[in-house]
């Protein structure tokens, strides 16, 4: 059916947030095709000829600015809480932020008197999964929120950053709330603010709130002298598995433990001890104090060599290919029993390290 605007109650339009990119790219569609999937609405209770809209907010404002006058809608004959759960459990478009999704849960509780255990039982979810994102929209100032709804702070930025910063100092939060938002901030660059502010003292922290351009500025100069090459990207992924471990410990904030049954918990505690062994050997590597400088050796086709070697060391049985200077050729120590012990360090790990060769679940058998 068509329907006008004016008939039209968008008391649901709150728990959506906006996306400037993805409503101009509408914008072109609807006007060089026009409208071709209704928006869906239910009957409002006690309002003849109003109708309530379910879903279709973005046609909605895009047909406006077109300067249409009506919408093709369809009604669902249902209540409007149920319509409400349908259209959540039928929607195909990208998966809906923690944060949209407390917002949906705080308007079930507080219109509908819905419990936490009601909504856990509706939404197939743990009770503390519920109270996890009610409380993401109470701890966030609504001037946030809706500049979240509004696109100017993305829901990722706003979870991520802004609400531990709002856990800790409401002012700082609204502050940097208003940087992320004046100067258009991606994750990344949020990030590296959230993290100087929460690693700074307070003098520091109110440094950075004050002069958010000299931050941002700093970093980009930063950026810019950063070294090329290997080690920088070696330093990028450690910055990635570093943050991954961050995002990993914040899931398991409150009671999200609990979430995980026995065979989880087990998988879990397999991964995390292939990370740490895995860690392990690249300190290993990149410490200076076991990566010492080791000049070229001989090679056992250098036989004027590998005799005078063998007369120094003559009470050696066994280890005639050893260089001067008593070190092994990482290529020569591969050839040797694991139980044979070096009298120097070389660049790979001591043949007695009885690490040095177990292989890592997952991982080929390469040599170390």
């Amino acid at each position: 059916m068509q329907l006008e605007f004016h008939q039209l109650d968008r008391r649901w339009e709150h728990l959506r947030v906006r996306h400037p990119a993805r409503q101009r790219r509408l914008l072109a569609s609807l006007a060089d095709s026009g409208q071709q999937t209704p928006i869906v609405v239910v009957a409002a209770e006690g309002h003849p000829d109003r109708y309530v809209v379910i879903d279709g907010y973005k046609r909605m404002a895009a047909l406006e600015q077109l300067g249409r006058d009506t919408v093709e809608a369809v009604v669902w004959p249902m209540s409007e809480a149920a319509a409400v759960l349908l259209d959540r459990s039928l929607r195909l478009s990208e998966h809906e932020t923690a944060l949209e999704v407390g917002w949906l849960l705080a308007e079930l509780e507080q219109r509908f008197g819905y419990s936490l255990e009601e909504l856990a039982r509706r939404f197939d979810r743990s009770v503390s999964w519920v109270s996890r994102r009610l409380a993401l929209v109470e701890v966030l100032p609504e001037a946030i929120q809706q500049q979240v709804r509004e696109g100017r702070i993305s829901a990722q930025v706003a979870l991520k950053f802004l609400v531990p910063v709002a856990r800790q100092s409401l002012p700082d939060c609204q502050r940097m709330a208003a940087i992320f938002a004046q100067h258009h901030c991606d994750t990344r660059e949020a990030g590296q603010l959230y993290t100087a502010w929460r690693k700074g003292s307070p003098a520091m922290r109110q440094r950075i709130l004050d002069v958010p351009d000299l931050f941002f500025k700093a970093q980009r100069q930063a950026q810019e002298r950063a070294p090329a090459g290997t080690g920088a990207e070696l330093l990028r992924d450690l910055e990635m598995v570093a943050a991954m471990v961050n995002r990993a410990q914040r899931r398991l904030a409150g009671a999200a433990a609990t979430e995980l049954d026995r065979q989880q918990c087990e998988a879990a505690r397999r991964q995390i001890d292939r990370i740490q062994k895995q860690l392990q050997r690249i300190g290993e590597e990149i410490l200076p104090e076991k990566k010492p400088h080791v000049e070229p050796s001989a090679t056992h086709h250098d036989s004027g060599t590998e005799c005078e070697a063998s007369e120094q060391t003559g009470d050696r049985t066994g280890d005639g290919n050893l260089p001067r200077g008593g070190s092994q050729s990482p290529a020569l120590e591969l050839r040797h029993s694991a139980g044979v012990a070096t009298s120097g360090e070389s660049r790979t790990l001591p043949a007695t390290d009885p690490g040095a060769f177990r292989p890592v679940q997952g991982e080929s058998r390469a040599s170390p």
